[in-house]
């Protein structure tokens, strides 16, 4: 980001929320509190400083600190960060081991020039000089991300039409651009995020460890001048916490009784990798769910599932950080919403026409059913107005119609849908 950006971070709690709501815009950005940190001295607008803390590297939460006139001491906020996170500090995971397996990034995207602009400069500003980046441009209207690729004259970046449109056709396209040039690893992040420079590398470290197939990590706000913007971070429940996880049927998670058909457990797209001989194995992304078409969402929970399905490991790893540009009005977060809750539907339908699937989804009906009175009751919490509860059950119910027409869209233009992969079915059905 420029030097001027402002960075922010996820809100902690209903009250914090409430105030930051009326406080807006807030100064956010982060520090590590094994290093020097300076007084925080901004415009005077800013009433407050939301900040990420890392230790040695390592992501382990966030604080609020007030600002007087734009200013906070540095002892303040030092005091502030050990008050509240004192033993996430004092048991920060250790660094990841550095290796040099190279990655592979790729951003698909649509009509958002200067989202890409954005987010190729993050890229490139990276500690990994020999990252690739595939820019997959699905189903373009004019050639403005073209031209700016080619304005951009690095031979790391490279622009490719995809003429199927939707986020999983894009991203199943740089799969095998990638795949093809030999990558072993590749990440999938979305046009309206910027990388932090040390990401590239701890997403390589994290898929080296011993078993993994899949890396997700935190994806945070890059914005915070907004209310929306603040209800979003909120309602959008992308805040997965600061600890390192491993998922695998192997090892169910205690925290989630309707495991592995666990949406938002594991991660979100917008910050993923993974091995691509696994990912090709699977199938890649279903074409029929997430953004551009008419499923809206649900690609990227579907995957995950899947490939947990079909034996393999996923790691949730805290220090690989992102920073995504919410929508910044409360039409565009609601119809953002709206897009989610009706992925959601689909993705319930995929694994209804799955008998296996459908048998084993069944047996945690009652679990789901909280989970996604949870998931109302968080979008409750963040006050976001134009947002009753039919509204999503309507979304949520108009799903499976339209992840079946996704389905014959794909299947029309010759493209296949991947299945559910099953590591052990009997397992499934007895867990």
């Amino acid at each position: 980001m420029s030097s001027d950006a402002v960075l922010v971070r996820p809100l902690d709690s209903a009250g914090r929320l409430a105030e930051l709501t009326s406080n807006v815009p807030i100064w956010v950005g982060e520090i590590e509190i094994h290093g020097h940190l300076d007084d925080i001295a901004v415009d005077p607008a800013y009433t407050a400083a939301a900040l990420l803390v890392t230790a040695n590297g390592v992501a382990v939460g966030q604080v609020v600190v007030p600002l007087t006139g734009g200013r906070a001491p540095s002892e303040t906020v030092r005091a502030a960060a050990w008050t509240e996170l004192g033993r996430e500090i004092e048991r920060a995971a250790p660094p990841l081991r550095n290796v040099s397996t190279p990655i592979t990034v790729v951003v698909p995207t649509r009509g958002r020039p200067e989202s890409v602009a954005r987010c190729i400069r993050s890229l490139l500003r990276t500690d990994r000089p020999e990252l690739a980046i595939v820019i997959v441009d699905n189903d373009p209207d004019d050639d403005r991300t073209a031209l700016l690729v080619d304005a951009v004259g690095d031979e790391r970046v490279t622009y490719v039409r995809e003429g199927c449109r939707g986020t999983s056709a894009g991203r199943n396209r740089g799969l095998i651009e990638a795949a093809s040039r030999g990558a072993q690893f590749v990440a999938f992040i979305d046009d309206d995020v910027e990388v932090d420079p040390a990401w590239a590398g701890r997403v390589a470290a994290a898929l080296s460890e011993p078993g993994v197939a899949c890396v997700c990590a935190p994806v945070l706000a890059a914005e915070l001048a907004t209310p929306a913007q603040v209800m979003a971070d909120e309602a959008l429940g992308w805040r997965k916490g600061f600890s390192r996880r491993r998922f695998s049927l192997s090892e169910p998670p205690p925290d989630s009784a309707i495991f592995p058909f666990s949406p938002g457990l594991f991660g979100v797209g917008a910050n993923m990798a993974v091995k691509a001989e696994v990912a090709l194995g699977l199938g890649g992304f279903d074409p029929a769910l997430g953004p551009g078409t008419p499923a809206r969402g649900g690609e990227d929970c579907e995957f995950m599932i899947r490939l947990v399905l079909a034996g393999h490991v996923l790691a949730y790893e805290p220090s690989a950080y992102v920073w995504h540009h919410h929508r910044p009005t409360i039409a565009e977060l609601n119809n953002q919403l709206h897009g989610y809750a009706l992925g959601l539907g689909g993705f319930i339908a995929k694994i209804m026409v799955d008998p296996v699937g459908r048998a084993a989804a069944l047996r945690r009906a009652p679990a789901a059913v909280r989970q996604l009175w949870r998931i109302r009751s968080r979008e409750a919490v963040a006050g976001v107005p134009g947002s009753p509860a039919m509204r999503k059950v309507l979304a949520i119910t108009l799903g499976p119609a339209a992840y079946l027409k996704g389905r014959r869209r794909v299947r029309a233009g010759g493209h296949s849908i991947p299945r559910l992969h099953r590591h052990d079915a009997r397992s499934l059905l007895d867990s």
